[in-house]
This record gives structure tokens, sequence and C-alpha cells, in this order.
């Protein structure tokens, strides 16, 4: 079977990879220069199985207000007019109550859950270097109120078997020694022990190029106009560069998913969340994070990327806007100076943006749609690092006809 994967981020190129794997032929094409340059590109690096949550819960609305009057401010809407965009919104909001939340958050764990595992499967399969790291995420509290809220978080990690901790401010710095030079701005945290970090791109670099010593083609510099469909089936896709054919096609191009799958008459309720992060060097590897820390009054997560700091973040809802503004990284500078001063050379940091493809219950579409030979792996938010290999594996099987070691249901366009 040939199968054409539309995208060559970290979810094509691990789609590519599994469909490889089970004896297909693939053709990965992809706008950019080489793979995961865009979404993937400087992410924030955590592997977060345990914080995968969807956005769209009780309380957010509230908490939304009050972050549009904070200085350093976790969420910047731009009242755009476009219907796409408040109808996103809208159906966001329906997902805000405590019913959707465990529903969505279900279906979340189980994708990560899953991907977790594929990736530990993955990497006794091959030796990939992307700066792995296997010790934890640590949620940092800045106030009471924070940790004890977190008691229904904890709740759920229960339900779910993820293994948690909950520290006072000397078990945090226990865990990230960094913290001893700022411990009169925290409280405690909530440390997740099953989560990993790394870096996204180099994975992504790495295994394409092991995709490509197990058959697949990739073609880069490739710009996708559009879709022909034929008799009820996709026929092929047209690019600038000619028309190409396949038995199968899996659409993996993340925020520009529904742009493309509109023409096709598949209303994906994907928008493009704009986020923003700074890759410093390390100046002092005793004060600077040992793994990822995610502040939650800013919702910035901090990673150490072998000799890098990464501080991620940040929901800008400005539609397709890829403006890097002088100010735009502030928020960022302002966490890891505030929280590790003395760790890395923020004066150094290299800027960069990127958009997510969120869904409005937070889980991914993957899976089957109304053409018997399209496929989707797109729509994962923020995590799309954590779930990639679990949904890129899942959507092979689904591709070739096999069925998935997961649960498909309540993950395919089937739920809109």
């Amino acid at each position: 079977m040939k199968v054409i994967v539309l995208g060559a981020g970290v979810i094509g190129v691990t789609t590519a990879y599994y469909l490889a794997k089970s004896g297909a032929e693939v053709l990965v094409l992809d706008r950019q220069r080489e793979p995961g340059m865009e979404t993937s590109y400087a992410n924030a690096g955590e592997l977060s199985y345990g914080m995968t949550s969807p956005w769209a819960a009780p309380g957010v609305p509230k908490k939304a207000i009050k972050w549009l009057f904070m200085r350093h401010r976790p969420l910047f809407i731009w009242p755009l007019i476009s219907p796409t965009m408040w109808a996103w919104g809208l159906k966001m909001l329906a997902n805000c109550n405590d019913k959707a939340y465990r529903i969505n958050k279900t279906r979340m764990v189980r994708v990560s859950d899953y991907s977790r595992r594929a990736l530990t499967d993955l990497m006794a399969e091959v030796p990939l270097d992307f700066d792995l790291r296997e010790r934890g995420t640590l949620q940092l509290f800045r106030t009471e109120k924070q940790l004890k809220s977190s008691k229904a978080d904890q709740e759920v990690l229960a339900e779910f078997g993820s293994p948690y901790e909950v520290l006072d401010r000397d078990g945090c710095i226990g865990v990230e020694p960094g913290l001893s030079h700022v411990a009169n701005k925290f409280v405690g945290g909530l440390r997740l022990t099953a989560d990993r970090t790394g870096d996204c791109r180099m994975f992504t670099g790495a295994l394409a190029r092991h995709a490509a010593k197990l058959g697949v083609s990739f073609r880069y510099g490739v710009t996708i106009k559009g879709v022909t469909v034929r008799d009820g089936r996709v026929a092929g896709v047209q690019t600038d560069d000619g028309y190409h054919e396949a038995d199968a096609f899996v659409c993996c191009m993340g925020p520009y998913a529904p742009i493309l799958l509109r023409e096709i008459g598949i209303r994906a309720p994907i928008y493009p969340i704009k986020g923003y992060s700074i890759t410093l060097p390390v100046t002092d590897p005793d004060a600077a994070p040992q793994s990822t820390i995610m502040d939650e009054t800013h919702k910035v997560a901090l990673t150490r990327l072998g000799d890098r700091i990464r501080v991620a973040g940040q929901a800008e809802i400005i539609g397709y806007n890829m403006k890097l503004g002088s100010h735009a990284t502030d928020t960022v500078r302002h966490v890891v100076s505030d929280l590790f001063p003395k760790g890395g050379d923020v004066s150094k940091a290299m800027g960069w943006t990127g958009l997510r493809p969120m869904t409005p219950d937070g889980t991914p579409v993957i899976g089957p749609t109304k053409y018997p030979n399209f496929f989707l792996n797109t729509g994962h938010g923020t995590l799309g690092w954590t779930m990639a290999c679990g949904s890129s594996r899942a959507v092979a099987d689904v591709v070739l006809g096999k069925t998935p070691e997961i649960d498909m249901d309540g993950l395919t366009m089937d739920r809109y």
C-alpha cells in the first residue's frame, strides 16, 4: 500500500515511521526545508503524561477574565472579526463543565498513556538522541490556594494510576535545587514522576532519518495546494511541484489542517493558538532547572534540554499570525528570570513563536473520515509531542486495516 503523509512535524514523521515499519510505501510532503520546522520546532519540550488535561475546564472562564488583567498574563485574546474564531470559542466554553471535563480528560489520558508506552517501545528499538531526561514535571504553586486546588488533580491522577508526589517548599528544592535561590516565591508543588522531557525537533529529525532507512521518501519545500476527490475517495494531492496519487492519505498538518479539510467538506473544529518560547544557554548547571517546572501562576513551562533552557507558554488567540514582536516573549523571559535568576543567560535567549492546533474539547482528532482512504492525525493542541507516538501508532493501524491497541471511541471526527 502506498500512503502519502501530509506534514513532516513530529506527528507526520511518527505516522510515517509506524506505517513504514508495518510495510507501507510512504511519501511525506512538507513545505519546509526539513522536518520539525513549525509547531515542533521550539515547543516546551515536555512529555507531560501526568499533566494531560483539556484547557476547557470548570472555572476557566472566570480565570480567563482574571488573566486578562495580569501584567505577565498567560492568555491574550484579540477580538477578530472571525466567525471561525468565535464559533470555536463558544464550543470551548460549552466544554467548561465537570461532565465534559471528565469525558475529555479520560479520552486524552487514554492517548497520552498509550503514547508513553509507545515511546518506551520505540526507544528500545531505535537509538535516538534528543536530550531525553526522565525526571518528571514539577507543577510549582506560588500560593496556598493553588496548592489546595491541586487536590482535584491529585484525585484524577490517582484514578488513572499516574504517579505523583505532593511536595512542600523543601521537597521542591530537593528535586529542583536551583529553586533554593527563590524559596520565598512558592509554597509547594505537585511532582508528576512519570513525565519525561526532550527536544521535540531533535527527536523528529532523528526519527525522520531512521524512517528514511525504512524506505520513507521525504519531499521538502513542497506546498500542498489541494486534494482531489473522485468517486467518493481521495484520489491525490496537488502540490506546487506536481500531482501525487496514493492508496491512502493521512493529514498531519497541525493548525493548517482545517484549511485543507474545508475544501473537501470536512469541518474539523481546530483553531490555531499562538504560543511563544525562548531558548537560552545554561550558565550555572546547579542553578538551572533539572527537568520541567510548570509555573502554575503564569502557565509557563521551563525545561532543561542538555546545556539549554527552554521556556515556553502563553496562549494568544489571534488567528494565523506568526509575527514575533519585540515584547512578545516578555512573559516567558520574566518567569525564567524570576525563578532561575542564576541558571541561564537571558540576554542570549533566542525567541520563537508557533501555532498549536487546538480542538475545543482538547482531544485530538485521529483516525478515519467520511472518505474511506483519508485519515486524520491532528488537533493535539499543546500535547502533540506528548501524544505523538501513541496517536501515530494507532492511526497507522487504522490506515492499514488493523485493530488499534487503544479504544478509538471519542477520538475520531464522529464526536462532532
